[in-house]
């Protein structure tokens, strides 16, 4: 009885650890977890470019940062006005547009500015003289179809190709990527 005893004690002790294991690599796993979902988010913004092309066309100059919706919808106000704004550029044959970036809005020409890019203002990567538009190791700046922040004078007379956008803005001062 007494072997008996001393087994069953052995064995409960033995499960008391193995418990406990179990306990401290549960936690141990749900700690790397949690490091992993917080690490995440923060090493994938480390892969993302950031550019910022700029010109000295506008030294000087105070520009008023406003939101897309807002241009948009009262563009007269914002004739012949320096302005900051950020959309969705979208480039192709016989088009050079900024449209709204927002899933829930129109995305038509007529809610567009035509971007009116000038050899006048060349656009140059901060720190080097790179331009926008000039092949770098073999390839130009992916800009179509990204969101750009853009930096601009307001033409309300200009409606770009086929006159079918709100505005044109002109005198491109800075493009960020």
């Amino acid at each position: 009885m007494a072997l008996t005893s001393k087994v069953a004690g052995n064995f409960q002790k033995s499960m008391k650890m193995t418990t406990v294991h179990l306990m401290r690599v549960r936690r141990t796993l749900w700690s790397k977890l949690i490091l992993i979902c917080l690490a995440a988010p923060v090493l994938s913004s480390c892969h993302k470019t950031h550019w910022v092309y700029s010109s000295n066309c506008s030294n000087g100059i105070i520009f008023r940062k406003v939101e897309f919706s807002e241009l948009i919808r009262h563009i007269q106000k914002y004739d012949q006005q320096y302005v900051e704004v950020s959309g969705k550029y979208v480039e192709a044959k016989e088009q050079s547009a900024l449209y709204n970036d927002s899933l829930f809005t129109d995305h038509s020409p007529k809610h567009a500015l035509w971007v009116n890019f000038s050899q006048d203002c060349p656009l140059y990567l901060k720190g080097t003289h790179k331009g926008l538009f000039e092949p770098n190791n073999g390839e130009f700046t992916p800009i179509n179809n990204k969101k750009i922040r853009i930096r601009g004078k307001i033409d309300l007379h200009n409606h770009g190709h086929l006159r079918q956008y709100a505005a044109t803005i002109d005198r491109i001062s800075l493009v960020e990527l």
